[in-house]
């Protein structure tokens, strides 16, 4: 079995609801939960002429590869009425990829760790939560270090 941290976020439609049934799903299909961090309110980054988002990060142990674990993260995202339109644009729910073990994957469609964990906040508050020790394996830093050295200034607020 392999452990895999996962970011969820939305910010359409219930936002409450869309994060509960995004866990559930994953865990029915995914792997089992290990860790759940808090709910996390967070300001939309890149596009921010949108509402704020609903943030949180699972620890899950899986036995899918990362392909294979991709390939079922987008059928959840499908399933959960995400529709792909712009970059950045307003979604019930998203679902990434943000580590697999120590595993460093450079692929079409697929990076591992995810690349820009080291410049949102809204990703390092609630990794930090759960796993403030974790070595990036790129940047050999933790992600408490990550946190501290953040330069994103977007409101992260926890809210349970």
């Amino acid at each position: 079995m392999n452990k895999a941290y996962l970011l969820t976020g939305g910010n359409e439609g219930d936002r409450y609801l869309n994060m509960q049934q995004a866990r559930t799903n994953i865990e029915l299909i995914c792997g089992r939960l290990l860790q759940v961090s808090s709910l996390y309110e967070t300001a939309p980054w890149g596009k921010t002429d949108q509402p704020d988002f609903l943030n949180q990060v699972l620890l899950i142990e899986t036995k899918w590869s990362p392909r294979e674990l991709l390939k079922a993260i987008l059928h959840l995202e499908e399933k959960g009425g995400r529709i792909r339109t712009v970059k950045n644009a307003p979604r019930t729910i998203d679902i990434d990829i943000l580590f697999y073990g120590q595993m460093v994957i450079e692929e079409p469609g697929l990076s591992i760790p995810h690349p820009r964990i080291a410049d949102r906040r809204f990703v390092l508050e609630p990794l930090n939560e759960i796993s403030p020790g974790y070595e990036h394996p790129v940047l050999h830093k933790t992600i408490h270090q990550l946190l501290l050295e953040c330069t994103d200034q977007l409101a992260v607020k926890k809210i349970r």
